[in-house]
Parts: structure tokens; C-alpha cells; sequence
């Protein structure tokens, strides 16, 4: 698929997902913290969003990001510090939970910053190798073959301490309250 098809798809379940809850687009780019021109030109598939906007998005329209970027297995995506995911893996459980696994890949040097997910939304993160230095309401260094869990209701980070890294994240976000 190409660049502009995938822009194109993005925007589209994003302006869905948007009419789905009832919001307008100028409140979901207040609540987003996103300019109301970017975010429409993103739903008319006129611009790539980079991940951070996307998470973005996510937190108001109670969805995870695989619900955005598509629920495709090896779908990819890189953020403006440097780090690059893989979708591995995605669940959507009877209760309407939704379970992503991503393989985080950090070059040296690379950071990622995320806005506040929905609420209740969990992140689980295995480092497999080099260190990642997650912060959220404190800094937390985390080497090969050990883990860190939180609640990502507010902002938090992620950086490649010392050279490159690989993580495994486990995102579980809960069904959308009714609107």
C-alpha cells in the first residue's frame, strides 16, 4: 500500500471513529491538543500523521492505536525521536478490551514522547536488549530481561539509554465508556 493510500485509510477511521462518539472535529482537536487545519487535513487523508498525533487522538476517541493505523499484523510506524514499532499482535477480547503487542526498536539515541492514553489504559514494557529509560510521574531505567508496568493516563517517554534497544510493549486498553 502506498504512502497516500495509508494516509488515506488512517484519516478515514479517523474522522469514523470521531463521528462514532459524536464529536466534532473541533473538539477533538481541544481535547487532542492537535491544530483543528492539521486534524483535517489528516481525516481528508492530505497529511501522515506521526505517532505522537496519533496517540493523541487516541486518548478522546477511547481507542487504541491499532484501531487507527489498522489491525494488520507487521504494520509499522516510526516517531519523530527515532523509535520505530511493529505491530506483532492484536486481541479484541469478548468485554470489548483490546490487547496490542508492538516490538519497540530504538536506534542510539532514540526517544519517543506519548501523550496521555484513554483512561485505565495500561502499558506493559519488556526490554529483550540495551536499556530504556521510561518517564512517566517519575524516571525509570529499565535493562535487558526486566520489565515495567503503568497506567498511561498522562504523559510519559520512552529513550534508548546508552545505545540501541529493543522492547516488547503490551498495550491494553479497555472498551470505549458509552458516549
Amino acid at each position: 500500500m502506498s504512502a497516500e493510500a495509508r494516509a488515506a485509510a488512517v484519516g478515514a477511521r479517523i474522522r469514523e471513529a470521531r463521528e462514532r462518539r459524536g464529536i466534532s472535529l473541533s473538539a477533538l482537536a481541544r481535547e487532542a491538543g492537535v491544530g483543528k487545519a492539521t486534524l483535517s487535513q489528516l481525516e481528508a487523508g492530505e497529511r501522515n500523521p506521526t505517532i505522537e498525533t496519533l496517540y493523541a487522538v487516541c486518548g478522546p476517541l477511547e481507542l487504541p492505536l491499532s484501531a487507527l493505523v489498522g489491525e494488520v499484523g507487521g504494520a509499522q510506524a516510526t516517531a519523530a525521536g527515532g523509535m520505530r514499532t511493529v505491530l506483532l499482535d492484536l486481541r479484541h477480547r469478548p468485554d470489548g478490551t483490546t490487547v496490542e503487542v508492538f516490538r519497540l526498536e530504538f536506534p542510539a539515541g532514540a526517544r519517543h514522547s506519548s501523550p496521555a492514553h484513554g483512561r485505565d489504559v495500561t502499558e506493559h514494557l519488556v526490554v529483550t536488549s540495551g536499556t530504556v529509560r521510561v518517564r512517566m510521574t517519575r524516571s525509570v531505567v529499565v535493562h535487558a530481561g526486566e520489565s515495567t508496568t503503568w497506567t498511561s493516563n498522562r504523559k510519559h517517554s520512552y529513550a534508548a539509554s546508552g545505545g540501541p534497544a529493543e522492547a516488547v510493549l503490551v498495550i491494553t486498553t479497555p472498551p470505549p465508556a458509552a458516549p
